[in-house]
């Protein structure tokens, strides 16, 4: 049945629509979703009435060795017809999400009424679609998605017997298509690209680049990207969190459907993800079942089919993301880039830690034409769906800066650009020679001993304790007070060696658990001594060998350091919201003006000194 739905459009002068989000999180119904990000319904900004019918549909997909049914909604603009065709979005949901939540449906609503032809779905395994649900395998979720590509292209009908044939075409079956959505919304899309090149134009907002890295970060010893051959550091808040709610379908999205069951180990994910999980919270990574957890968690991640997507892609990432942070997008980024895709990216506030602030993509308040992520989607989808050549998609890179209200720009990411030097009596300066002898230990307990967030609770809400570290469980190094303001952007990356006698005797067990684990992080310290964790973000890091010096990338910041302000970088022995030490194992630290640890900063702004 078709419902028509009234709709007021705000037309900009350069002809183009924008887009808005509410919430960073991906909360979906009672807990751990992460369901689109772009929540609530476009609302009118101007006087232009636009009409639409939304109609139910169903598609059965033959994926993953098995049959099922696709739970979507069609969007269709009053005179869309074969004789005056559109494009069209199609989107689907963030994980434990439907084509029914806030954000799904919003997306359906606000291209729509902004005249494309909306397509969105419950993904698989979720809402009242079938099957398992496999991470957005690309032969699996993607499979299933570019046979909804089939019914924009009118060349597949759905179950009802319902065509389409009012999409706009580029050739015989090839539809003009965008897609659009975020976390697991996102991937799909770029999963969906990689196995069907009739995609046109791709937006993943706060999406992953490697689930390995997502899961169980490692930010030592990166072969590229964010991605290392050696084991991470479990990040289980967040990861059984979303392994409960897919394990928890059955009573979240009450279903008969038998395509939607595994067995009674592992309920609604594939076999290899409940695996995945096991591993995992056993704590023991021996190598041969280590490389088959990463294998598989990469076979299900764009850092393994990048390399097929063309689709112009605009990258959309949360500086607020403790689940895929900044890293993972600049890792996606240059890929695309470096093997000639079109691609741009913005580093946006809000991500699955929150962060939300006035003015940024909020499809609930309907600010599709003045939010600035909002103007560079629709121009986006205006240059590579409606085919407008002279649409300015805007630069390379962009941030969102908090102490401006405003994006800041560049032609790429910044470079590390400045350099400070760990001292022995627990400063950092900025001239070698400056470094002072000596040595400082830490060691740590059975139990975490520092705290940067507890992942999802912001998301559910309640309150989250400060972050902290235990006096003796960890060391840190502070510059001296800022004669002037000092702006981050980018990635800092530190050169660590740390003695560790205990870790030496048992780190080639053959159980990457065996190896020492230790959490970087800096903070911004102010005058009067209160500490803050630019976004409570920390660099989990399994170190390849304590023999060694090793590399440290943390995660990406946007932050200014105010003048009178002072920079902390910490390595701590734990964290309460990953996985630690297998044993006790003191870290001793050495420093030398010729021999010590370094910091390099991203630094656009200012100088430390």
């Amino acid at each position: 049945m078709e419902v028509l739905v009234s709709r007021a459009v705000s037309r900009s002068r350069s002809g183009y629509r924008t887009l808005s989000r509410k919430s960073a999180a991906c909360v979906a119904g009672a807990a751990l979703a992460a369901p689109l990000l772009l929540t609530g319904a476009a609302r009118a900004t101007a006087a232009d009435a636009v009409q639409y019918g939304v109609t139910p549909l169903k598609f059965t997909v033959h994926v993953g060795g098995r049959s099922c049914v696709v739970d979507a909604d069609l969007y269709r603009p009053a005179g869309v017809d074969a004789r005056h065709p559109a494009p069209a979005v199609l989107a689907t949901n963030g994980f434990g999400g439907s084509k029914s939540d806030g954000s799904t449906e919003a997306i359906g609503k606000a291209f729509a009424s902004r005249g494309y032809v909306g397509l969105v779905y419950s993904g698989l395994g979720f809402g009242k679609s079938g099957c398992l649900i496999t991470l957005d395998d690309p032969a699996v979720d993607g499979e299933a998605a570019s046979g909804l590509v089939d019914f924009l292209a009118g060349t597949r009908a759905a179950d009802d017997g319902t065509k389409a044939n009012y999409v706009t075409r580029d050739g015989a079956g090839d539809p003009r298509v965008g897609m659009i959505g975020g976390s697991y919304g996102g991937a799909i899309q770029l999963a969906t690209a990689a196995v069907d090149p009739r995609v046109d134009a791709l937006v993943p907002l706060i999406t992953w680049n490697d689930l390995a890295y997502s899961l169980a970060p490692n930010n030592a010893g990166t072969r590229t990207g964010v991605s290392s051959d050696t084991a991470g550091v479990f990040k289980w808040q967040w990861t059984d969190g979303f392994y409960l709610l897919g394990e928890g379908q059955t009573v979240l999205n009450a279903s008969l459907d038998p395509s939607r069951f595994n067995n009674l180990t592992c309920l609604h994910f594939a076999e290899r993800a409940c695996d995945t999980i096991r591993l995992l919270n056993s704590g023991r990574y021996p190598a041969d079942r280590t490389a088959g957890m990463l294998d598989y968690a990469r076979s299900v991640s764009p850092v393994d089919y990048l390399g097929k997507v063309k689709a112009p892609t605009l990258l959309v990432q949360g500086q607020a993301d403790s689940l895929f942070n900044l890293n993972e997008a600049t890792a996606g980024y240059e890929r695309l880039k470096a093997q000639g895709t079109t691609a741009k990216m913005i580093w946006q506030a809000w991500g699955h830690s929150g962060g939300q602030v006035p003015g940024e993509l909020d499809l609930g308040q309907g600010n599709l034409e003045t939010s600035y992520v909002g103007q560079r989607v629709l121009a986006w989808f205006d240059r590579y769906l409606h085919h407008r050549k002279n649409t300015d998609t805007g630069p390379e890179f962009a941030y969102y800066r908090d102490w401006r209200s405003g994006y800041g720009t560049a032609d790429s990411v910044p470079a590390l650009s400045q350099k400070v030097y760990l001292s022995g009596d627990g400063k950092l300066v900025d001239d070698r020679s400056e470094v002072t002898r000596g040595s400082r230990q830490y060691v740590n307990w059975l139990i975490p001993t520092s705290h940067s967030e507890s992942s999802l609770a912001g998301l559910i809400g309640l309150p989250d304790s400060k972050p902290y570290d235990t006096p003796g469980t960890y060391l840190g190094w502070t510059s001296a007070p800022l004669t002037s303001p000092v702006d981050v952007v980018g990635a800092p990356k530190a050169t660590l060696k740390v003695v560790s006698p205990r870790t030496e005797r048992v780190q080639n067990s053959g159980d990457a658990a065996d190896k020492l684990v230790l959490f970087a992080k800096v903070y911004d310290v102010a005058p009067d001594g209160g500490k803050t964790l630019v976004n409570r973000l920390v660099a989990p890091v399994r170190v390849p060998d304590v023999t060694r010096s090793f590399t440290v990338r943390l995660p990406g910041i946007v932050h200014r350091y105010e003048a009178g302000h002072r920079l902390e970088f910490v390595i701590a022995a734990s964290d309460s919201a990953y996985f630690g030490n297998r044993g006790i194992k003191p870290v001793t630290v050495v420093s030398a003006p010729e021999d010590t640890g370094v910091l390099e900063l991203p630094v656009v702004g200012g100088r430390l000194r």
